[in-house]
């Protein structure tokens, strides 16, 4: 079993900041791909950053120079550093990540259950 567990979600004003943290945990012989993703209420979930197993790093427009996406893959990590949050920003944040559970097994995909942003204006 392979579990994502988010943290460090909560209330900001706007101009604010937050850091989210995933842990990944159980049956894990290697991670690839990591993403975070958000849902607002009433819209489809959206890709917000993801970061390749050497640290590359992609953004959504709306993100770039705001957001910065990180990982530890000693820990089995991923944070999101997110600044200059505006109302808009507000949104259920998932972790995702691609994980083989085995050396010889496939890569799976996995959902953390998600954490919950919500800036204030």
């Amino acid at each position: 079993q392979v579990q994502l567990v988010e943290s460090g979600g909560g209330l900001v004003q706007a101009g604010g900041s937050l850091r989210l943290s995933c842990a990944a945990s159980g049956n894990i012989f290697s991670i690839n791909l990591m993403h975070w993703y958000r849902q607002a209420p009433g819209k489809q979930r959206e890709l917000v950053a993801s970061i390749t197993r050497g640290g590359s790093t992609d953004y959504a427009d709306s993100m770039k120079g705001r957001f910065t996406i990180s990982r530890d893959n000693a820990k089995n990590t991923v944070s999101l550093q997110m600044n200059s949050l505006k109302p808009e920003d507000a949104a259920v944040y998932y972790c995702n990540a691609d994980i083989r559970p085995t050396q010889s097994g496939y890569l799976l995909n996995y959902w953390g259950q998600g954490t919950q942003v919500t800036v204030s204006s």
